[in-house]
C-alpha cells in the first residue's frame, strides 16, 4: 500500500517502523527536516519537508496515488484538516486521524464525509487506558486482549506455582479443569542466558514456573483460566498513579469511584486542575513520585497497583523501581521507548506499556487484507494476534469447510478460537450471544465464524491474510 504518515513524532514514528516492516511505500510529513533526517537513516522510508495540511505538501508527498493517510500530528486541528483536504482535494480512500479530544470519537457526526471524512480514530491515551483498566480488573495478567466483541480473550500471563495446571503437561488439562475450554497457542521459557525461547506448544508440553503463557478462551471464563495458571493476587483496591497528564487524568476519571486513588503531580497549577475534574474519592498529591519520602508518607506499601504515566520514561522507571522496593503490590509504567522498555519488562516493574505500541493493532486493522476485524501487537511487535472473518464458500474460501488440520497455516501459527453466530438472531428478532469453540485439529470452520489466530513472526502475516481472502475459486 501507499502510506503518507502525517507527523514524525513518537506515535508517527512507531506507526512507520511498524508498517515499514510489512514492505508498504511509506511517506512521512513532519515540520522538522532534521527528524527525518534521522527516520530516513534507520527506515526505507520518503521524508516530505512541509505542513501537512497544505495540498502541495500532500501533493509533493504523492497524495494522488495514495491508499492512505494517517494523520498523527501532536494537534487535533492538524490531524481533522488534513483529512479532509486528503479526502477532498485528492480523494485519499482511507483517512485515519489521531484524535485526543474525548468529544471528537468514533461515530461522532463531526467526522463523517461530510464533516472532516474521518474514516477512523485513534487515540493513544484511550487506548493504554483501556489496557491499564483490564490490569486493574485482572491485576495476574500481562495483557487482557479481546475478540469477537468482547466473547473471547486472549490472556498473556507469567506462570506461578500454586495453580492446577503448573508442572503438568496440556494434554492434562480436561481432568485437571474439566469444565473450563482453553486452548494454549504459545509459551515461552527463558534459557540458561536469561533469553526469551519459544516452546513447542503441544499435549506434551509442560508448564513451568516463570513461563510466559498466551492462553484463549472464552472472556466470562478469564477469571477460572487465570487460576489454573497462578494463585490469585489480591483484588485491586488502593491504586496510586504517578503523573496528572492526560493519560493519569483519563485513568482517574474512569476508574474513581471503584477504588481508593492518590495521584501524584508535580506540577502545582495542574493539581488545582486536577481537583476541579476529579471526585473527592481522589486524593490528588503534589509532589515528586521518584520521592522516597513522600512515596513512604503516602504509605505505597500498602498500594495495590502503582502505575507510573508521566511524560518521562525515566521518571516512570525509577518511580515504579522505587515503590516496589517499598512495598507496592505490582507496578506499571508507561515507556516509550521501545528500547527502554525491552529493557525493563520482565524486571522488577511487571509491566511495561507502550502507549505507540497500544494503537498498532487498531491501525493494522485497516491495513491488513482479506476481512480482518481485530489485530493486536504482542510481545512488543514480534508476533500479532488478529480475528479474521471467514467469508465465501468451500469454492472460492482456503478456510471454510475445512477442517483444522487442512489449512496451510505457517509454521508456529495457531487458531486458538473460532466465534460462531456474532450476527444470530433468536425467535424474537433480538440478538443471541455467540458460540465460543476451543477448536480441535477436526474442528470445521463454518461461513461468517470469527476466527482467532497467533502469528509468532510477522512476516507471516501476509500467508494468514491470503488464507481469508476471498477468491474466484480455489480448489485443493
Amino acid at each position: 500500500m501507499n502510506i503518507i504518515i502525517l507527523g514524525a513524532g513518537r506515535v508517527g514514528e512507531s506507526v512507520a517502523e511498524s508498517l515499514v516492516s510489512e514492505k508498504n511505500d511509506i511517506t512521512v510529513i513532519d515540520t522538522s527536516p532534521e527528524r527525518l533526517r534521522g527516520l530516513q537513516e534507520r527506515l526505507d522510508l520518503r521524508g516530505v519537508a512541509g505542513n501537512g495540511i497544505q495540498p502541495s505538501v500532500l501533493e509533493a508527498a504523492g497524495a494522488r496515488d495514495a491508499d492512505m493517510l494517517i494523520a498523527c500530528a501532536s494537534a487535533d486541528e492538524t490531524n481533522l484538516v488534513a483529512c479532509k483536504v486528503a479526502h477532498s482535494q485528492f480523494g485519499i480512500p482511507t483517512r485515519i486521524a489521531r484524535l485526543r479530544s474525548a468529544e471528537l470519537q468514533q461515530g461522532s457526526p463531526l467526522l463523517a464525509v461530510e464533516g472532516f471524512a474521518v474514516d477512523a480514530v485513534l487515540c493513544p491515551e484511550e487506548s493504554v487506558t483501556a489496557t491499564i483498566r483490564k490490569l486493574i480488573e485482572y491485576p495476574e495478567a500481562l495483557q487482557v486482549l479481546e475478540f469477537a466483541g468482547g466473547a473471547v480473550s486472549m490472556l498473556a500471563v507469567r506462570v506461578v506455582g500454586g495453580g492446577p495446571m503448573v508442572r503438568h503437561v496440556i494434554s492434562e488439562l480436561p481432568q485437571l479443569v474439566p469444565d473450563v475450554a482453553m486452548r494454549f497457542v504459545a509459551i515461552y521459557r527463558q534459557d540458561a542466558h536469561g533469553n526469551d525461547q519459544r516452546v513447542v506448544c503441544d499435549g506434551n508440553t509442560r508448564i513451568e514456573p516463570g513461563d510466559e503463557v498466551f492462553v484463549l478462551a472464552a472472556t466470562a471464563d478469564i477469571r477460572r483460566v487465570l487460576d489454573t495458571l497462578r494463585l490469585r493476587d489480591a483484588p485491586v483496591r488502593r491504586v496510586m498513579i504517578a503523573g496528572g497528564g492526560r493519560v493519569g487524568l483519563r485513568l482517574a476519571r474512569h476508574i474513581q469511584g471503584q477504588y481508593r486513588i492518590k495521584l501524584i503531580e508535580p506540577n502545582r497549577e495542574r493539581c488545582e486542575y486536577l481537583s476541579t475534574q476529579l471526585g473527592s474519592e481522589v486524593l490528588v498529591l503534589c509532589g515528586d513520585a521518584t520521592d522516597e519520602d513522600l512515596l513512604e508518607q503516602e504509605q505505597v506499601q500498602d498500594t495495590d497497583l502503582f502505575i507510573a504515566v508521566t511524560n518521562d520514561d525515566e521518571d516512570n522507571i525509577m518511580s515504579c523501581l522505587l515503590a516496589k522496593r517499598m512495598g507496592a503490590g505490582r507496578v506499571v509504567a508507561l515507556i516509550n521507548r521501545r528500547a527502554y522498555a525491552e529493557l525493563v519488562q520482565g524486571t522488577q516493574i511487571d509491566v511495561a506499556l507502550s502507549p505507540a505500541q497500544t494503537v498498532i493493532g487498531e491501525l493494522l486493522a485497516h491495513v491488513r487484507r482479506g476481512d480482518v476485524e481485530a489485530v493486536y501487537s504482542l510481545r512488543r511487535g514480534a508476533a500479532e494476534a488478529l480475528e479474521a472473518v471467514a467469508r465465501g464458500d468451500r469454492k472460492t474460501s482456503k478456510v471454510v469447510g475445512r477442517r483444522i488440520d487442512q489449512i496451510p497455516l505457517p509454521p508456529g501459527a495457531e487458531i486458538g478460537a473460532i466465534v460462531r453466530g456474532t450476527e444470530a438472531a433468536g425467535p424474537d428478532g433480538q440478538p443471541q450471544p455467540p458460540q465460543v469453540i476451543i477448536p480441535h485439529h477436526d474442528t470445521v470452520i463454518a461461513r461468517d465464524d470469527h476466527v482467532i489466530v497467533f502469528v509468532p513472526r510477522k512476516r507471516q502475516v501476509r500467508e494468514v491474510e491470503k488464507l481469508f481472502q476471498v477468491g474466484a475459486t480455489f480448489l485443493f
